[in-house]
């Protein structure tokens, strides 16, 4: 059963008594038709995964969340009231191996003339991704449309933040679709790799572990990261860097990462097979599945 938590004062400093989040039955409104988050994407979400009652990467979660508050110029998130908020769904989401919370925060009304902001987390069963994890998926490049430094020539386009505007992210999962594709890997117009609409990108290249730095404007990845240090436990190189096209090409083996999939192995590229390490994945997703920070 779903579980709805409304958080009331979900920023910092905002007014009121008491708790500052209440449990909803499961299909309460809580968004109007003016909110900003609706009506223009002005907002932030995240999306944790949890795993027999723990949440995955909490921390990294809040921290990413609040670092997206900031990229938009919105109100300071109270971590502690969403920190609060997604232990309070886990209790009424019940006893659940694999589920997920997605919480969010937005500016709020559009036109009451009053600085505002709104808040909820929502959590369900996660879908079974056993397939994706280990079979794997087909992806496809699909240009972003802008160059490598976008995020330094243009900060105002807000690459990088966890926002709600994903009209563009669908669409190309839509486009991956019509192209026999199951997701998408954005490239730049120079040349360079990027991340997935919803995926952060691991490659394997001459043995090397490489995946792709913030500074070219993608979200920081939190299953990304923690799959880099589980590799470097075991002795194997990783690199962050920017990663070109070519070298993507020549890649011996490709994950796209993120909360709830995990470790997930691709084994066609643009119509190209790719070799599926099936061990080390099996592997690597296990211990993601078992992390306790």
């Amino acid at each position: 059963m779903p579980a709805l938590i409304l958080i009331d004062r979900p920023a910092i400093g905002m007014p009121g008594d008491g708790p500052a989040f209440r449990v909803l039955p499961v299909g309460t409104p809580v968004i109007t038709a003016t909110d900003l988050g609706i009506t223009r994407g002005d907002g932030i979400f995240e999306t944790v995964a949890i795993h027999d009652g723990y949440v995955h990467a909490a921390e990294a979660h809040l921290q990413r969340f609040a670092r997206s508050a900031r990229m938009l110029d919105l109100p300071e998130p109270d971590l502690d009231a969403y920190r609060d908020a997604v232990q309070a769904g886990i209790r009424e989401l019940g006893p659940v191996k694999d589920a997920f919370a997605k919480y969010v925060l937005t500016r709020g009304e559009e036109y009451s003339g009053v600085p505002g902001a709104r808040g909820f987390v929502h959590l369900d069963v996660n879908p079974a991704w056993s397939r994706e994890r280990t079979t794997g998926i087909s992806v496809v490049t699909l240009s972003r449309g802008y160059a490598r430094d976008i995020a330094e020539t243009a900060p105002w386009l807000l690459q990088g933040a966890k926002t709600l505007s994903y009209a563009v992210n669908r669409s190309v999962l839509r486009e991956a679709v019509r192209r026999g594709a199951d997701d998408v890997l954005f490239t730049t117009t120079d040349g360079f790799l990027l991340e997935g609409p919803t995926s952060s990108v691991v490659l394997r290249l001459d043995g090397i572990f490489v995946t792709t730095p913030p500074e070219s404007g993608i979200l920081p990845g939190t299953a990304q990261m923690d799959m880099l240090d589980l590799l470097a436990a075991e002795g194997f190189t990783t690199r962050i860097r920017d990663v070109t096209l070519d070298e993507l090409a020549a890649a011996d083996a490709l994950w796209m990462t993120n909360s709830q999939r995990l470790a997930t192995p691709v084994h066609t590229l643009d119509g190209k097979d790719v070799t599926v390490d099936r061990e080390l994945t099996d592997r690597l997703n296990d211990q993601l599945l078992r992390r306790t920070v």
